[in-house]
């Protein structure tokens, strides 16, 4: 079960760290180049980007941000994982409101950039792009900042999980030590009385020795 429960934790964090790498990836380089790019180039490229990105590679990451920190999160129920646990709920919280953010926010706008059409029949493109543009610029940073901070929570509960591992089979091996040790010194069984150990019979003849009615023997006559 601790290994699953890594893995899920693992997972947890990863998917956290990727997302928030490409909010991040948007803030820093995408959008401040598009910024500098004519109205129909912006629009054609966000339209693109905005189809291209709905694959299995993005959603699992994407969903996993909340789905394994759930996951994680149910495997560290328990008291010898509380404090584990603590810094999963926080990452999840965080997850869930920069998840919110997306679905709430950015997703309504990309929807609303693709129901504009074609850019070469856009009558208005300075227009679309300005309902666009900044407002999503805004809110990609919130979320980019909010799964960036569940990522450093998320590593905070690997690095508690792997203490309280560490203090649990230092634990382990110590109390494994008490038993070997007690076992070692314990008092040997006392023989018991009247069962003889080996040594001669109190009242048995001993070898050597003359019986009654025997004669010593004695030295022939020269």
């Amino acid at each position: 079960m601790s290994a699953t429960r890594l893995v899920a934790l693992v997972l947890a964090t990863v998917a956290t760290g990727l997302i928030a790498g490409l909010f991040y990836g948007y803030a820093n380089s995408v959008m401040p180049a598009l910024n500098q790019a004519d109205d129909r180039t912006m629009i054609d490229v966000m339209q693109k980007i905005n189809v291209v990105i709905i694959n299995p590679v993005f959603m699992i990451g994407f969903m996993g941000t909340v789905g394994f920190t759930i996951l994680a999160a149910a495997l560290h129920l328990g008291k010898e994982h509380r404090a584990t646990l603590i810094w999963i709920g926080i990452a999840l919280v965080l997850n869930i409101i920069a998840f919110a953010v997306t679905s709430g926010l950015n997703v309504p706008l990309n929807d609303q950039l693709a129901a504009a059409g074609d850019p070469a029949t856009i009558a208005d493109l300075a227009k679309v792009r300005a309902d666009f543009e900044s407002t999503w610029v805004r809110w990609n940073i919130v979320r980019g900042v909010l799964h960036a901070l569940a990522f450093l929570v998320l590593c905070g509960a690997l690095f508690v999980s792997g203490i309280q591992q560490g203090k649990a089979q230092a634990s382990g091996s110590a109390a494994a030590r008490q038993v070997a040790a007690g076992a070692q010194f314990a008092p040997q069984a006392a023989p018991q009385y009247g069962v003889p150990q080996g040594g001669p019979q109190y009242g048995a003849p001993q070898a050597g020795t003359p019986q009654a009615g025997q004669q010593f023997p004695h030295n022939p006559p020269r």
